[in-house]
């Protein structure tokens, strides 16, 4: 996967002038504290800012971008005009968003710090949109004053705010959605039990599951395994220097939920790991609709599930 034409041109032209050294040594800042899952990532300064567009934008991107198409397809039905993107960052969202759904006319971008709304004022403004709104509210004081909207995001965030704050926002961003809401936070044990989490909050509410799990019982996994899923995305060169990395290309694990407020396509199962291929069979490893998980064991001899299951891939409904 790669970022769209044009935002990766406002990228790399806000990336042109920037020095390179600066850049990786504040990357592997970001980076760690990424790994780490600490809190304190804020990006409050120009440099803090350049390093995250270099080196996590296309990641998330490329998460983000998976988790929405999923909605979609498990959704067919949806096609929104308005959006809400809390903790908006450069806008990663909103970009994903408008490549699944070009039905995306008006959006609301909440973002508190400045040195990233910057640049994200700039790379959004080549969307074209009808209404684009960008805030600066603390996510956790109840963002007061916005009206419900068709689509609404959160991503890369959960894992930011407090225990108390969670629950609020939770509460408050379902509150503001007309139809969908999507949830996206890295592919660690402790990520998936923040969607984990927000999912059963969600579903105690009333909310429909859309994906990724195929039923709305408690999950089958218990650590140390966990539900998450793996984008591959291409690094540009500046992505690979500011990494100090030889590969082309980056896998970005992350875990998801999106819900609505109406009932989706539904699905039998989910492929929740990579599949285990040899000669003549496939293995599975199955999150099922009837709440149960398990590997499915299938040969060429019964047809055409076999063929089915050839082409099935992590991640992928059934």
């Amino acid at each position: 996967m790669q970022l769209p034409s044009r935002l990766r041109t406002a990228v790399d032209a806000a990336l042109s002038g920037a020095d390179r050294t600066q850049l990786g040594r504040t990357a592997r800042v970001l980076s760690e504290n990424y790994r780490a899952e600490l809190k304190a990532m804020h990006l409050d300064s120009e440099a803090s800012a350049l390093a995250y567009l270099a080196t996590r934008l296309p990641a998330t991107y490329a998460a983000i971008r998976a988790a929405l198409a999923e909605a979609a397809r498990m959704h067919r039905a949806f096609s929104p005009t308005t959006m809400l993107d809390a903790g908006a960052g450069p806008g990663t969202a909103l970009w994903a968003a408008s490549e699944t759904w070009s039905s995306i006319t008006a959006a609301v971008l909440v973002e508190r710090s400045g040195p990233i709304r910057e640049f994200s004022e700039r790379f959004t403004a080549e969307l074209e949109l009808a209404s684009l709104i960008w805030r600066g509210d603390d996510l956790g004081t109840g963002l007061n004053g916005l009206e419900p909207s068709d689509l609404v995001t959160l991503s890369y965030v959960l894992g930011e705010v407090d225990d108390h704050v969670r629950d609020k926002l939770i509460d408050r961003l379902w509150s503001l959605t007309r139809d969908v809401l999507v949830i996206v936070e890295p592919g660690t044990t402790a990520g998936w039990m923040r969607v984990l989490y927000a999912r059963d909050r969600l579903v105690a509410t009333g909310a429909q599951i859309l994906a990724p799990c195929p039923h709305a019982l408690a999950c089958p996994l218990a650590p140390p395994d966990w539900c998450h899923f793996s984008r591959r995305l291409a690094r540009s060169r500046i992505h690979r220097v500011s990494k100090g990395a030889e590969v082309p290309w980056e896998d970005e694990k992350f875990i998801y939920v999106a819900v609505s407020r109406r009932p989706g396509a539904g699905a039998t199962a989910r492929v929740i790991a990579p599949p285990r291929s040899a000669s003549g069979r496939v293995n599975l490893k199955l999150c099922r609709n009837d709440g149960r998980a398990e590997w499915r064991l299938i040969s060429r001899r019964e047809g055409d599930p076999y063929k089915q299951a050839r082409r099935r891939d992590w991640g992928d409904a059934i």
